[in-house]
């Protein structure tokens, strides 16, 4: 029983820590998930804990120089992986950077406990092996879930599929019915699963058991975007032990305008070659934070777009033709990318193409009013970020679980069109020429403009003050506000 001096004494406010796994995707939704509890619930305040194996990229350092007055940082030092080799997948990668932080995240952990009320420890998909350090405090352990319902149905769902199937996945003649979902064909599952022998497979597999631990999952989705899987991962199942934790769909997260108002001289240029265009007549063409093309389809794509006729502005990275995500932990030499181009390709498009060395301001791209469509790698903060302003799609896969959002994209939302690759792993030039024209100009790409246009609306609906994101953020605001001070 609490004495007088205690119950005296104003309780703190709830205190959340979050800790996100290596690289930008990650980092900014859960940032922006923190942004908006603050926004909308004031009395919260919240650590975000990063750990790495080296320092900090440009990008994270500007990144975090933004968060708002609740919000603070801390760096754990860096883990040692030199014992791993450089071509290690990267859900491996992340997974061990998290695990050999472990001991500094539990101290680091215990003086914020010692001096504040926290209430939570919110970790992404490949952060579960921190919720020891959790419950050894007696903190709720919740999980932010950085992609879409159907891929956390398919970690609830990945322990049993594990135990009914032998065979390499992309070997099935059937279908894999992932629960609440479409049927989507083996070869198109995450990556990290493509070989059950690996390391990435057995570490997805780890996780994917620890997901039920969890007192709730966040979930950068909702309702109407993805209904079936939503439905399922609410669902209790009497009698049956496997019910899953409590999930609360509060997206979409993406990256707010205001936050990337701050553009460097050399990235502005695009922003002013855009404001020289027609409205609505450009192709934005970007791979992500982490995707990297080879340099035979980093030529063909240069062809087929030139081929097109179409306005195109393309963000340019150098290629690799040994691994997708070569730049996924800003890994960059000092090459210049323009290098790798066809010869005379920059002169002959001059005028209705731009090419932007490494990185765009995206958001204020995708803002920007002479855009009308996207050719992206389908990572799902680039798709969000699409949604919310209405923008259609040519989906281009590369790694992580970027073919089972193509699916779901071309497939079932049918906002993307999806060029065919060739045999030898490439989409040739006449393929991109065709899709870029489809979604510029042609009927079959009216029609994914419209349907882009209706998801736009719904996202705008469920962020309202009475919309189903809105209120399930309040729900799980009042769920921590309350956790008992015992």
């Amino acid at each position: 029983m609490a004495d007088t001096d205690q119950t005296l004494t104003q309780p703190q406010n709830p205190h959340i820590v979050m800790l996100p796994t290596p690289g930008m995707g990650h980092l900014i939704p859960l940032v922006e998930f923190a942004k908006r509890l603050i926004l909308r619930h004031q009395y919260f305040s919240i650590t975000v804990i990063l750990t790495s194996d080296g320092p900090i990229s440009k990008s994270q350092k500007e990144f975090l120089s933004t968060l708002p007055l609740g919000i603070n940082y801390l760096l754990l030092p860096p883990v040692n992986l030199d014992d791993l080799s450089l071509d290690v997948q990267v859900e491996t990668r992340i997974s061990l950077t998290i695990t050999r932080s472990l001991a500094s995240l539990r101290e680091v952990f215990k003086s914020l406990v010692e001096s504040n009320r926290v209430v939570a420890l919110v970790v992404d998909l490949f952060g579960t092996d921190a919720f020891d350090v959790a419950n050894e405090f007696n903190v709720s352990p919740y999980i932010f879930y950085t992609s879409t319902a159907m891929m956390l149905s398919l970690e609830f769902y990945f322990p049993e599929l594990d135990e009914t199937v032998r065979c390499e996945y992309k070997d099935l003649q059937e279908p894999v019915c992932i629960p609440g979902c479409m049927p989507i064909h083996g070869k198109d599952l995450p990556d990290p699963v493509h070989e059950r022998k690996s390391e990435a497979y057995k570490w997805v597999l780890h996780h994917s058991k620890r997901f039920k631990m969890a007192h709730g999952i966040i979930l950068n989705s909702f309702n109407d975007l993805e209904p079936g899987p939503i439905k399922y991962l609410q669902e209790k199942q009497p009698g049956n032990n496997y019910n899953k934790p409590k999930i609360y769909p509060v997206g979409p997260l993406t990256l707010m305008d205001e936050i990337s108002n701050k553009v460097d001289d050399d990235e502005s240029h695009c922003l002013k070659w855009l404001d020289k265009q027609p409205r609505g007549s450009v192709l934005y063409i970007s791979f992500g934070s982490g995707g990297t093309l080879s340099h035979e389809q980093l030529i063909e794509l240069a062809t087929g777009l030139e081929m097109s006729g179409q306005r195109f502005l393309w963000v340019i990275r150098c290629p690799n033709d040994r691994i997708p995500n070569a730049t996924y932990f800003n890994v960059q030499d000092s090459t210049n990318p323009l290098d790798f181009l066809p010869n005379g390709f920059l002169e002959r498009t001059k005028g209705r193409g731009f090419v932007q060395p490494n990185w765009a301001p995206q958001v204020q791209v995708l803002s920007h009013g002479s855009i009308s469509g996207f050719l992206t790698h389908c990572g799902w903060n680039s798709v969000l970020e699409s949604m919310v302003r209405g923008i259609p799609l040519i989906a281009w896969p590369l790694y992580a679980e970027q073919r089972s959002n193509a699916v779901m994209l071309t497939e079932d939302l049918k906002v993307a069109l999806r060029p065919k690759i060739r045999d030898d792993d490439i989409v040739g030039r006449w393929e991109i020429t065709e899709m870029v024209k489809k979604l510029m100009k042609d009927e079959e790409g009216k029609k994914v403009h419209i349907r882009m246009r209706e998801l736009k609306d719904a996202t705008r609906k469920v962020l309202n003050e009475d919309g189903s994101s809105t209120k399930a953020l309040d729900e799980l605001a009042s769920k921590l506000k309350n956790v008992s001070l015992d």
